[in-house]
């Protein structure tokens, strides 16, 4: 009996159970959120998020899918997430128009959204969605903290769509470092 158990363990273990990202070196880790995607016509983008509106009179209202990615299950228990543009986390990065960013929970679940870049005001159903930080095109490395969309505490995944809606549409790599917060003891040494 007790062999028939450590099967069906193993054997939920391997299918059963979602991937997550475990401990890294030195407290933080990389995750890839999107891979570039070459400048492609509106037009020519086929896919649209007909769930979403962009508040626009000159152009066309339902934005269209450049590109999406999603994180593996994490969690932000007491850490920054930042954006960066490269692995090594010493670039920014460029979107046109937006990123459409959603937290999902571990049950896949829709928590919290905010929009990334240049865009009139974006609204679901009747809710306008925030926007994180400023409106661009272009962000500084690590400009962007992701904090403040996280919850507190358990895991989640994050999902990003990349939509335009006029011209073209593009965006380049974007991975988030997730790393301890500084403590404000930390905060003063630095100054």
């Amino acid at each position: 009996m007790t062999r028939w158990c450590l099967v069906l363990l193993v054997v939920a273990g391997a299918v059963g159970c979602p991937k997550r990202l475990g401990p890294s070196s030195g407290g933080q880790r990389v995750i890839r959120l999107l891979s570039d995607t070459p400048e492609r016509e509106t037009t020519t983008l086929t896919e649209l998020r007909s769930d979403l509106e962009i508040d626009t009179r000159d152009f066309d209202r339902t934005p269209h899918v450049v590109a999406t990615g999603e994180t593996p299950l994490f969690s932000s228990d007491g850490v920054d997430v930042r954006l960066y543009g490269d692995e090594a986390c010493t670039k920014g990065f460029f979107v046109d128009n937006l990123i459409f960013l959603e937290v999902l929970g571990s049950d896949g679940k829709v928590l919290r959204s905010a929009v990334i870049g240049s865009s009139d005001p974006v609204s679901q159903g009747k809710e306008t969605i925030d926007n994180l930080g400023r409106r661009a095109f272009s962000f500084e490395p690590g400009e962007l903290n992701l904090a403040s969309l996280l919850p507190e505490r358990g895991s989640f995944r994050l999902r990003a769509t990349v939509l335009d809606y006029y011209g073209v549409g593009k965006v380049s790599d974007v991975f988030l470092r997730v790393e301890a917060r500084a403590s404000s003891a930390d905060e003063l040494q630095q100054h």
